[in-house]
C-alpha cells in the first residue's frame, strides 16, 4: 500500500485497487497504534479511529487536496502508480 502523505506523525496511504470492500474513494491513515479509513471528499470516518486532534488534522488535509485525492484515487483502482501528495504544513 504506497503512502502518498505523512505528516505529524500521521501516515496516509491508498491501496491498489481497493473499491471493493467500501466501494467509494477513502484513505487509509495510522497514526501511532490506531487505524482507520476516511472517505474522500466527505472526509467523515468510515471505519476504525483515530485522536481527535490528528482526525481533525487529516480531514482539514482532505478538504485541501480533495482534487489530488481523488486524481489518487482514479489511479490506484486501475492500479497505476499514484503520486505523493504534500503535507500539511
Amino acid at each position: 500500500m504506497p503512502t502518498i502523505s505523512m505528516f505529524y506523525g500521521i501516515v496516509i496511504m491508498m491501496f491498489f485497487r481497493d473499491n471493493q470492500q467500501h466501494h467509494l474513494p477513502h484513505i487509509h491513515v495510522r497514526y501511532q497504534d490506531t487505524k482507520a479509513v476516511i472517505g474522500i471528499p466527505d472526509a467523515e470516518l468510515i471505519e476504525g479511529s483515530l485522536p481527535k486532534k490528528q482526525m481533525r488534522m487529516v480531514q482539514a488535509w482532505i478538504e485541501i487536496h480533495c482534487d489530488e485525492l481523488m486524481a489518487d484515487w482514479d489511479l490506484a483502482i486501475e492500479g497505476e502508480q499514484i503520486y505523493k501528495i504534500d503535507p500539511l504544513r
